[in-house]
């Protein structure tokens, strides 16, 4: 199973454009179920356990094989991405793609659990229904597609921030795999210690930058609410009033906070 998920077949094309344009067009539309659909049609998770699997029996064929299947798929969404993009002229930036040019920490723990749960699942036949649980809670996909929409619009950032989830969640579920595969059996760890030395030095070098953005979130977080606060409780001009919106963005040592309220007319 895990050497026919492995080859880049006709089929494992098709399913990834189609998964692609799902992606895309429900990321540009902020539709998180059509996201989600993406991520279950997406056959991404199949070849990159296939790499976890080759690296833990120090095959190398297989390791070719399920690498390759993963870097094209890969490109292939990127530029199904950019060419929706373009097509469709589209430039500002909503939520659900915004949320996926900021990994944190806690996206490296959902890589790791998910591999480990998805290569778990490709040892035991009995609980096999869990593999589409997997694919939803390790977005692959997604971030490949923000990753094109980054380019077509010209950002940096963008395109950026998207390689970065998309690495957060290859290396994750690469690194757990192996460990699992070892664990049940399959490899050795003689034969997975140059691979799994790799992937572990991968995950802590990406380690650094989440932890980072952790951090920023983190403070973020607490401005929010501490501001929040201070405006509802210790000033009398907005002691009434609705706060639609309240956004903080940390930018080195400064803060910038943005604050929008409705009123009634007059009271302020």
């Amino acid at each position: 199973g895990l050497r026919k998920g492995a080859n880049p077949s006709l089929s494992y094309y098709v399913m990834l454009l189609i998964s692609g344009v799902i992606s895309v067009l429900g990321l540009l539309a902020g539709s998180t179920a059509a996201i989600i659909g993406a991520m279950i049609v997406a056959p991404l998770m199949g070849p990159i356990v296939a790499m976890a699997f080759a690296i833990t029996m120090g095959n190398r064929r297989l390791l070719k094989q399920s690498g390759l299947s993963v870097f094209t798929g890969s490109l292939m969404c990127v530029v199904t991405a950019y060419i929706i993009c373009e097509i469709l002229g589209f430039t500002s930036m909503n939520a659900e793609i915004l949320q996926r040019t900021q990994p944190t920490l806690i996206d490296l723990v959902i890589g790791l659990a998910a591999g480990a749960a998805g290569s778990f699942a490709k040892t035991r036949r009995e609980i096999a229904d869990a593999l589409p649980g997997v694919a939803i809670a390790v977005a692959l996909v997604p971030p490949l597609s923000v990753i094109g929409i980054g380019i077509a619009v010209g950002s940096q950032s963008i395109a950026v921030g998207a390689t970065l989830l998309f690495l957060t969640n290859l290396g994750g579920i690469i690194l757990s795999s192996g460990i699992v595969f070892i664990w049940q059996d399959y490899g050795s760890v003689r034969r997975a210690k140059t691979g799994l030395t790799a992937s572990t030095i991968m995950v802590m070098l990406l380690g650094i930058p989440l932890g980072l953005s952790m951090r920023d979130l983190i403070i973020e977080e607490k401005t929010r609410s501490l501001v929040s606060r201070l405006v509802r409780v210790e000033t009398y001009t907005f002691k009434n009033t609705d706060i639609r919106k309240l956004t903080v963005n940390a930018r080195g040592e400064q803060m910038q906070v943005n604050l929008e309220v409705a009123a009634p007319i007059g009271s302020i």
